[in-house]
C-alpha cells in the first residue's frame, strides 16, 4: 500500500502543513548519553564509523544519520524518548551511524586523516550493512545525515525499505553558504568553535529569529557547541559538505525507488532544498510536509513529526496496531 494512500499529498508542490496536531510536553532534551545503546566501532574502507545500536536484531532496521555539528546522541536521542516515538521505535532494531570524528569524547583524527567524499560517507554505510548484516533498513537522515542516506539509497535501492529525510539537500552548495562554511573551516581548524561559528550553527538547525522562538533549545546547544564537538573533526566534515556534488536525481529518470517522507519546519533556512529535492523524486512515492511552529523539527515538535512518521510507516505496513493520536 503505498504511502500517499495514507498522507494527503502526490503533487511535487503542494504541502501538508501539519497545524492542528497537539503537542506534547515536555521533551526529554538531556544530551547525556544514555547507556540503553551498545557502542561500536566498525572499521571501513574510509576510517572507523562508531555505530550505536539496540534491539531485537530480528526485526526491521530502523537507521539514522545526524546532521552537521551533531551526532547520535545530540540529534536523536531527545526524539526517541519521546513517548509515542518510543512505542513506534519498539518494534524495530535501532541503529544510529556517526560520521567519523564526530561521536561523543572523539579524539582528533589528525591532520594525516583523508575525511570521506560525500560518495564516500555513502559507500560507509553500506560497509556499516554489511558489518551487521543488515539485509535492509528504514532511514531517518537529517540535513547532512538525509544527504549521505539519499546517496546510499539511490546507489543501493535494494537495501533500503522508505526514508524520512528532514532538511534534505540534493543539490552542490551554493556560494554563500560556500562562503560562510569556508570561514567556519577555518575557525574551527585555528580557534575551534568562536562566535561566528555559533551563529551559523544555531542558524543552520533553528533558522531565522530564533531568539524570540526557541530559548530553551539555544542554551541547550550552545553549551553543547561550545563543549562537546572536537573542531578540528567537525571541520573535516563540513568542508567535505560544502564541497559535495549534485546527487543525480531525475523524477523522469533515475530517482529514488522507495517511498520518501521529506520534511521541513516552517522556520527551517532550508525549505527552498527540500522543494528541490522533492521535484527530483517520483511524485507517486514522495511526500513532502512543511511542520508549523519548528525549524529543529525533531526537537520543537516531536509529536507532529511522530504522528506524520507513524502514518507513513502504516503506509508501509509497518506499525498497524499503532492507532492514537498524541494528547
Amino acid at each position: 500500500m503505498p504511502a500517499q494512500n495514507t498522507l494527503q499529498n502526490a503533487n511535487a508542490h503542494d504541502h501538508v502543513e501539519l497545524r492542528n496536531l497537539a503537542i506534547v510536553d515536555p521533551i526529554d532534551r538531556n544530551l547525556t548519553k544514555e547507556s540503553i545503546y551498545q557502542e561500536e566501532i566498525v572499521s571501513t574502507s574510509t576510517g572507523n564509523v562508531l555505530v550505536a545500536h539496540k534491539g531485537d536484531c530480528k526485526k526491521t532496521v530502523l537507521l539514522t544519520y545526524h546532521d552537521l555539528g551533531l551526532n547520535y546522541i545530540s540529534n536523536f536521542q531527545a526524539f526517541f524518548n519521546y513517548p509515542d516515538m518510543k512505542e513506534i521505535a519498539d518494534n524495530f532494531s535501532i541503529y544510529h551511524i556517526n560520521a567519523p570524528g564526530q561521536h561523543e569524547d572523539a579524539g582528533s583524527l589528525g591532520d594525516e586523516y583523508e575525511y570521506p567524499s560525500m560518495e564516500q560517507l555513502g559507500e560507509q554505510v553500506q560497509e556499516v550493512l554489511n558489518h551487521f548484516n543488515i539485509v535492509k533498513y528504514i532511514g531517518i537522515g537529517v540535513g547532512l545525515g538525509a544527504n549521505v542516506l539519499t546517496r546510499h539509497a539511490l546507489a543501493y535501492p535494494e537495501r533500503v525499505d522508505s526514508l524520512l529525510l528532514i532538511n534534505a539537500s540534493t543539490s552542490k552548495a551554493g556560494w554563500l553558504e560556500w562562503g560562510y562554511q569556508k570561514r567556519n573551516v577555518s575557525h574551527l581548524r585555528t580557534s575551534g568553535v568562536t562566535q561566528a561559528v555559533l551563529d551559523y550553527l544555531l542558524w543552520h538547525h533553528l533558522g531565522q529569529d530564533y531568539t524570540e522562538r526557541a530559548h530553551d533549545l539555544i542554551n541547550v546547544y550552545t553549551h553543547y557547541f561550545n563543549g562537546h564537538v572536537q573542531p578540528g573533526n567537525m571541520a573535516k566534515l563540513v568542508e567535505q559538505y560544502i564541497w559535495r556534488s549534485d546527487i543525480p536525481l531525475d523524477r523522469t529518470g533515475a530517482t529514488l525507488e522507495m517511498p520518501v517522507l521529506n520534511l521541513v519546519g516552517i522556520h527551517s533556512p532550508h525549505i527552498e532544498d527540500t522543494v528541490n529535492t522533492n521535484g527530483k523524486l517520483a511524485p507517486n512515492k514522495t511526500n513532502w510536509m512543511k511542520i508549523q511552529d519548528a525549524a529543529m523539527v525533531l526537537e520543537e515538535q516531536p509529536g507532529k513529526v511522530t504522528e506524520a512518521f507513524r502514518l507513513f510507516l502504516q503506509g508501509q505496513g509497518y506499525c498497524l496496531k499503532i492507532r492514537k493520536l498524541s494528547l
